[in-house]
């Protein structure tokens, strides 16, 4: 029987079960719609499913770099205590290597980890550890050479941020404090050819609307614009910034004294962008004695 795409919706609907279980389930279960929640139910998966709605902020970013290529990624987990375990370090270390093979997000889920695909790996570690996990994100980047830097490690190439810099020449120890910058500054884009034209304009109308606060002429307010407008590039663009290494130097500037051009860098933050719900503890402990 032919799985539709609307079959694997239903029995999301009705299970809480990621696409890729549903999929399964239905596969393995010839479109039994009752046959596939029984066979999630066995598998651990409805048990795995109701945790998915817990927010993971939590967790790791793991980097790792062959040849000409790096590669980031972020696992995330509810709690800093999952992320401290080491068999949680072994998984995300092993997702991470086999990102360095993965076209695209996608493909990393369906790659296969150790006879399973990583999003079923995860799925069993969701059952077994009790918490809601996930691969969140992954970033990669190309270089003559890439430099990686993680932030806090708490084991080799694993931390709360990874770093990752693509240059045009070998010159690793200045690649290093360009990643470290990068962790500390957290630059939007490498130069303000990257930035996002609509971020861009909406700087410059905020700019506008504060300047014409003070009632000056418009003539005047455009040759303002034009000041604050290179100031906000100098904040934002990586090239523009001071070196934190050499405040009296831009970062590109600084590059282009080491001999090299800094032509990319990832930088993945473990739960940036996430609203973490707060919750009381002691709510949170009587709920779960009650069931």
């Amino acid at each position: 029987m032919a799985i539709t795409a609307a079959m694997v919706k239903e029995l999301r609907d009705s299970t809480g079960a990621g696409m890729m279980d549903a999929k399964k389930a239905l596969t393995e279960n010839a479109g039994d719609m009752e046959a596939a929640v029984d066979w999630l139910r066995t598998k651990g998966l409805a048990k795995a499913a109701k945790k998915s709605g817990r927010t993971a902020a939590e967790g790791l970013v793991a980097v790792a770099v062959e040849s000409n290529k790096g590669v980031a990624v972020e696992v995330n987990s509810e709690t800093d205590f999952v992320a401290k375990n080491a068999e949680f370090q072994a998984m995300v270390g092993g997702i991470a290597k086999l990102a360095l093979t993965a076209d695209d997000y996608e493909a990393l889920l369906a790659s296969d980890m150790g006879g399973k695909s990583v999003a079923d790996v995860i799925t069993d570690k969701v059952a077994t550890i009790g918490e809601n996990m996930s691969v969140r994100r992954m970033a990669s980047i190309e270089g003559a050479s890439v430099v990686s830097y993680v932030h806090n490690a708490v084991v080799e190439g694993m931390g709360k941020i990874g770093v990752l810099v693509a240059l045009s020449g070998d010159n690793e120890a200045f690649g290093k404090q360009v990643a470290m910058h990068v962790a500390a500054v957290n630059p939007a884009s490498l130069s303000e050819d990257d930035l996002d034209p609509s971020v861009v304009e909406k700087e410059k109308q905020v700019q506008m609307d504060i300047a014409r606060e003070s009632g000056k002429p418009e003539a005047v307010i455009e040759k303002m614009i034009v000041g604050r407008m290179k100031k906000y590039m100098a904040e934002v663009t990586l090239l523009n910034q001071s070196f934190v290494v050499n405040p009296d130097l831009t970062v590109g500037a600084a590059a282009k004294e080491a001999g090299v051009e800094i032509t990319g860098f990832v930088r993945l933050e473990v739960g940036e962008g996430i609203e973490k719900k707060e919750e009381n503890f002691a709510e949170e402990v009587a709920a779960q004695l009650k069931g």
